[in-house]
């Protein structure tokens, strides 16, 4: 019988704890790191459940509005590996973080999982933020471009997977976007899992890490 499964609650705990204490009157990023499918947007609105219910504000932000759109990715002969990363625009990134490392008011892309294009404006971090909470596949990526991300960091949380599980995963969200089970599974195979496994295999450390449930 397999043991039970720890609360989300107690999970996301020093995460919340962690960046409670980064000091007020500033405005400190936050990386919420992990491999596809590890379950990195959920979590990311946990914590920011949980920050926001001991009185403080954070905003959530995604990386996933950086995609290169799909026509310039078919022309770079990179549309089989959306995802992987170098099918993300890494200066636009860097660019975004850099302004809301400065202060006020940013505006950024968003990812629309239905049309599967990223659409610019349609996210807003306001001047009042002073924390936000990044979270994305290669923010502790050790590679070249994406290490020096590094430097945004104020603290860094990594979210980590089993593969097996990460698998398992990946093939239902294909399946829900209408695959059979053997397309699932190849789709999943030929891009997605390597994309789970070099974020796994390739990390820079992390503040915290929080096991994925």
């Amino acid at each position: 019988m397999s043991p039970p499964k720890p609360a989300l609650d107690t999970l996301i705990a020093p995460a919340v704890e962690a960046a409670l204490d980064l000091p007020r009157g500033e405005r400190h990023l936050i990386a919420l790191a992990g491999p596809p499918a590890a379950g990195k947007s959920t979590l990311a609105e946990s914590i920011a459940e949980g920050i926001r219910a001991r009185g403080r504000a954070v905003n959530v932000v995604p990386m996933d509005g950086f995609h290169l759109d799909n026509r310039l990715l078919e022309a770079r002969g990179l549309l089989a590996r959306k995802g992987a990363p170098e099918t993300f625009d890494l200066a636009g990134f860097t660019r975004m973080l850099a302004a809301m490392q400065a202060g006020g008011e940013v505006i950024y892309p968003l990812f629309d999982r239905e049309s599967d294009r990223a659409i610019a404006g349609a996210g807003l971090l306001p001047e009042t933020a002073d924390l936000v909470l990044v979270e994305g596949n290669y923010l502790l990526f050790d590679r070249p471009g994406w290490r020096d991300l590094a430097a945004f960091w104020a603290l860094t949380v990594r979210l980590t997977a089993p593969e097996a599980l990460l698998r398992e995963r990946l093939i239902g969200r294909w399946r829900r976007h209408g695959l059979d089970a053997q397309a699932a599974t190849t789709r999943a195979e030929a891009n997605d899992l390597p994309n789970a496994q070099a974020v796994l295999r390739h990390a820079l450390p992390a503040d915290l890490e929080i096991a994925s449930v």
